[in-house]
């Protein structure tokens, strides 16, 4: 993951009318930025040469070529960013109705996907899952196109974990819901363009309270990515909606096969309970087997 990003994400808050101005450039345009002066930084921003360097500082770097410097190293090819997604997604998707369909939407979701898992940051990766293990109440969020992939983790969670919920906007009591929330609720908040209200209203709240943010969306300044305290970024071409989807349930697979493969005793034996609890209480169907 790029330091710089992260800690623009951090510290964004804080920061003056000015100097949010040139953060956001930062991240916007980072291969302008990386053979840029200070002073055209500046110009391009509205604001000066000195505004920039003292962003330099609050982001705890030497100066400006010391960021400039990380910039250059961590530079990844940029994602296209259509101004008009769907028709875009419409008309990418006439054009290839002649071609082998199958094997470029394959393709494309491979390298989605691959870039989303290249972009974690391995300590942070690690410390989100052991917080959700550590966890005493976990709540999941998410709406609209993130209701999927929402309810889907707050299953999986259930099996390898359980005490896990889903809060499903106006069908659930937010204020019970809260009032549950402290220093030992784990909340992962899932958030695409556009984002919506009320996932940001119930993240600031649970925030509030103590709780742990784990958020997935597509930008470390999403509403949402600046009060997580730990942010994994869906990286794919707009629209997030379709064009994301196999890269979010590939890193929600990833942190619940996380917890499943850990020998923490707190996970061992709930799956061995909810084993057991599966055999004893099976409302399913069994297949029947066939005479050869």
């Amino acid at each position: 993951m790029e330091k710089y990003t992260e800690n623009i994400r951090k510290n964004y808050n804080n920061m003056t009318k000015r100097q949010k101005m040139i953060a956001k450039h930062l991240m916007d345009f980072p291969r302008d930025v990386a053979f840029q002066t200070a002073k055209q930084i500046g110009q391009a921003c509205g604001t000066s040469e000195t505004t920039v360097i003292r962003l330099c500082y609050t982001l705890g770097y030497s100066g400006f070529s010391e960021l400039q410097k990380e910039i250059q190293t961590s530079l990844l090819e940029d994602s296209t960013s259509p101004a008009n997604p769907i028709e875009n997604f419409r008309a990418m998707s006439n054009t290839l109705k002649d071609t082998n369909l199958i094997q470029y939407v394959m393709e494309q979701d491979n390298a989605y996907v691959k870039a989303t898992l290249e972009d974690i940051d391995f300590k942070q990766y690690q410390e989100a899952v052991g917080k959700l293990i550590e966890a005493d109440n976990r709540i999941v969020l998410g709406f609209r196109s993130s209701y999927g992939p929402a309810s889907w983790f707050m299953n999986a969670l259930n099996i390898v974990i359980g005490n896990t919920t889903q809060y499903r906007g106006e069908v659930e009591d937010a204020n019970y819901l809260l009032s549950k929330v402290d220093e030992t609720t784990v909340l992962v908040a899932i958030s695409f363009p556009r984002y919506i209200q009320e996932t940001l209203s119930f993240v600031k709240a649970a925030k509030k309270k103590g709780a742990c943010i784990i958020a997935i969306t597509d930008d470390r300044l999403s509403p949402i990515g600046q009060y997580a305290d730990y942010l994994f970024r869906v990286i794919a071409p707009t629209p997030i909606p379709l064009k994301g989807i196999t890269p979010t349930f590939s890193l929600l697979n990833l942190l619940v096969t996380s917890i499943a493969a850990t020998s923490n005793p707190k996970v061992q034996n709930h799956m061995a309970n909810y084993g057991q609890n599966s055999s004893e209480f099976y409302p399913f169907t069994k297949k029947e087997k066939m005479d050869v």
